[in-house]
């Protein structure tokens, strides 16, 4: 059942030291930034994060990494004109990255929440991202065995929920926010607003509640 939490506060209670985060948002287009802030209050540490970007500017999940909570970063673009905390933190050996392709990180995120032990993918074969895992030859292009990717803690940004904690997005801002919810243990969701179960349009819905444990409205902010 998904608890409708009072605070962001509330929302993060209970992360455990060395917990896998997996963090929605492409750029800041639908970035948890509040839970972000939270998580950093609440003061977990060795924490591994699973994000498309590895933070933006100072805040969000660059504020996280700016307090050296984070062991390693796990994303498809660790680089971009205003990633400058990561870039400091990896050059000076102070955070591990693992570079996943783009697609590759959602398809592992999806096998996560999906059940799927492991799968076969074309993408990186023959490069340095392939070396040292398993290859195979499927339709005559070369597969490389990829397995995966699920989360201790999943926190993504929405739009809208029910008090039963069903979710609707609001356009770019939905990116990897529904398959990370499949795929982690515990689901926490920030949301501008909550309305009555009953008021969504069901056609609308993309994440059903049961995929959702903690839901706590932050206002028009994202």
């Amino acid at each position: 059942m998904t608890t409708i939490c009072t605070s962001t506060q509330e929302a993060l209670s209970g992360i455990a030291d060395g917990a896998t985060v997996l963090v929605g948002g492409f750029g800041m287009a639908g970035m948890p930034v509040h839970l972000l802030d939270a998580l950093i209050d609440a003061g977990p540490r060795d924490l591994t994060i699973v994000s498309n970007n590895a933070g933006n500017g100072d805040t969000g999940l660059a504020a996280l990494l700016s307090k050296g909570r984070v062991r390693k970063v796990v994303c498809s673009f660790p680089r971009q004109s205003d990633s400058w905390v990561f870039d400091d933190l990896y050059h000076r050996g102070l955070v591990e990255l693992e570079v996943v392709p783009q697609g590759t990180l959602a398809e592992r995120i999806r096998a996560a929440g999906a059940g799927i032990g492991a799968f076969y993918c074309p993408t990186g074969a023959g490069t340095i991202l392939a070396e040292g895992k398993e290859t195979r030859e499927l339709g005559g292009r070369t597969h490389v065995l990829e397995y995966p990717l699920a989360g201790d803690i999943a926190l993504i940004g929405a739009h809208i929920a029910d008090r039963m904690g069903n979710l609707v997005y609001r356009k770019t801002a939905r990116n990897f926010g529904p398959v990370m919810a499949t795929a982690a243990t515990t689901t926490i969701v920030q949301v501008e607003r909550i309305v009555a179960t009953g008021e969504l349009d069901p056609e609308t819905i993309i994440t059903p509640s049961i995929f959702v444990d903690r839901v706590v409205a932050v206002g028009d902010h994202q």
